[in-house]
Order: C-alpha cells, then sequence, then structure tokens
C-alpha cells in the first residue's frame, strides 16, 4: 500500500443544537466568519494540504453545503453582466477546487458510524479526518498538512492534538502517550474518550483533525455501541488500532477556533476581522465604543 493521503472525511451530519434556533434551517456549518462559511475554512485547509477529494458524510438537512461547493452557472453570468468579474471569478474557482462526494448518514449514530459510512469510497487507503466544528488557523502551513507529513513519513496513523486546561479534559477525547517522541510528537499507548479530571492519562486532547489507516473500518464495523450515549465512538475504534499498530499523536501548531461553540464563534469572527485590514478599524471602533 502507498502511504499517501489523497481523500479526507468530513462529517457534516450533526443537528447543531447548540445554535438553535438558526440551525432549523441552516446547517451548523454554513455559520459565517465573515463573508465565508465554516465548511469553506476547512476544505481551504484540505485543500492546501494537497487532498484531493472530500467526502461529506451528511443528512436530508445538509443540502447547502453540497449546493455550496457546486457551481451556480445563472449567479455567475449575473455577477458578469454587471461587471462583477472578480466575484464570479471566486465562485467559479470555488466550485472548481476538489472533487466534492456525499454520503447519507441515515442514523445519526456517532462520529464512528458517521466515518464507516465512507468506507466503500476510502477503499484500502489512509484518509484524513475533519470534523466540521473546528477551524484551525496557520497562514504558512495548515493543521491537516502538518499531520500529513508525519504519517506519510511513519506510514501511520496520526491524531491531531492540543493541551487544554486539566478541568476541561472531560468535555474531549484524551491521548496516552508512551513515548515523547519530541515536544511535538508522541507515540501512544492509549487514548480515553471523556475522562474525568481524575482519571485523564494527560491534558493533550484530540482537536478535531485524524489521520487514519483504513484498519479503522475492521473495528468500526464490529459496531460496539458505548451504552453511556448509544453512539459508536471512534475512539473505542481508534484504541484499538493502537493495540495493532503505531499511532501517533501531534501537537500541530495553529490557532484553534472550536465552531460548536457561540463563544468560538464569536472569538473567530474577530480575530479574522483583525487580520483583515479593511475590518479591523471597525473592530477597534467597536470596542473603543463600548468601552466608554
Amino acid at each position: 500500500m502507498t502511504f499517501k493521503i489523497r481523500k479526507a472525511v468530513i462529517p457534516v451530519a450533526g443537528l447543531g443544537t447548540r445554535f438553535l434556533p438558526f440551525t432549523k434551517t441552516s446547517p451548523k456549518e454554513m455559520l459565517p466568519i465573515i463573508n465565508r462559511p465554516t465548511i469553506d475554512y476547512i476544505v481551504d485547509e484540505a485543500v492546501k494540504s494537497g487532498i484531493k477529494e472530500i467526502i461529506f458524510i451528511t443528512s436530508s438537512t445538509k443540502t447547502s453545503i453540497i449546493d455550496y461547493f457546486d457551481r451556480n452557472l445563472d449567479l455567475e453570468r449575473q455577477l458578469r453582466k454587471k461587471g462583477k468579474d472578480v466575484q464570479a471569478d471566486e465562485l467559479q474557482k470555488l466550485s472548481g477546487m476538489i472533487k466534492i462526494i456525499a454520503v447519507r448518514q441515515t442514523d445519526a449514530k456517532g462520529l464512528g458510524h458517521a466515518v464507516l459510512q465512507a468506507k466503500s469510497i476510502v477503499g484500502n487507503e489512509p484518509f484524513a479526518l475533519l470534523l466540521g466544528d473546528d477551524v484551525i488557523y496557520n497562514p504558512k502551513k495548515p493543521a491537516l498538512g502538518q499531520l500529513i507529513e508525519l504519517a506519510e513519513k511513519e506510514q501511520a496513523s496520526v491524531l491531531g492534538v492540543g493541551e487544554v486546561p486539566m478541568e476541561n479534559v472531560s468535555s474531549y477525547g484524551v491521548v496516552d502517550p508512551a513515548e515523547d517522541i519530541d515536544d511535538r510528537t508522541f507515540l501512544l499507548k492509549g487514548v480515553v474518550e471523556k475522562p474525568t479530571q481524575a482519571a485523564a492519562p494527560s491534558n493533550l486532547s484530540i482537536m478535531g483533525r485524524y489521520i487514519l489507516t483504513p484498519k479503522i473500518f475492521e473495528f468500526l464495523e464490529e459496531r460496539n455501541v458505548d451504552e453511556a450515549t448509544n453512539e459508536i465512538q471512534i475512539t473505542d475504534s481508534i484504541l484499538k488500532l493502537i493495540n495493532t499498530q503505531k499511532v501517533y499523536a501531534y501537537k500541530f501548531n495553529g490557532i484553534r477556533y472550536d465552531m460548536g461553540s457561540k463563544e468560538g464563534f464569536i472569538k473567530a469572527n474577530i480575530e479574522y476581522a483583525m487580520r483583515d485590514p479593511e475590518l479591523k478599524e471597525t473592530v477597534l471602533k467597536t470596542v473603543n465604543f463600548y468601552n466608554k
């Protein structure tokens, strides 16, 4: 097997209840950061990391995500008639940036079940997994690209991790390092899903980016359901993978925004606006107004 990461799976079938009532009619992945939806930033990261094919695990309520990456010829024509060729070119570029495949997840049975839906398309290849809640900012080298570099070098699975306060570990999957390769790279002996603070083996938590070998599908097909959530957790299958193959954790370099929370959504919009010379002054004026 040639160890080359060409495909990425992005599960987008979740309900997004923390953003109701917006998510009653619009997917949470379409929440905007300035003028681009969250999912655009995640797909862009994948493209810049060398991914050639995106597999969206979707549901009947998420068609707008697929439509966003499709071409709208009527809109392009209208823009060009109005002399807005730059905007039309941007739309055309967006629709042609990558091959998109959509697979329906008919039952919401957890992340492990969602990933399993991609098996027939991924085939016998290693693949990337990106969660739609996590936007990671690094203009020099995308977080996924950092993981791919290590995965292709070691021909092994890699989990993207970051440090979190110990009091927050119960919200994450937490890795258990067996060996520190360097200050960013760890060989793993275990992983625990949402441990208590006392049971957490470290404060290194999985941050929505994975490179996985196709063997993960063998364990996912066992369809072991977590009694507490009634879902198929991917963490259980990763633990089995660790017992059969080398699996690494990599503390990627980048700023992570948790777009599944209102705080993360607000922070992302403010910080991305501050990076835009045309918007920075507006943000500062607004802050100064409320500080009076």
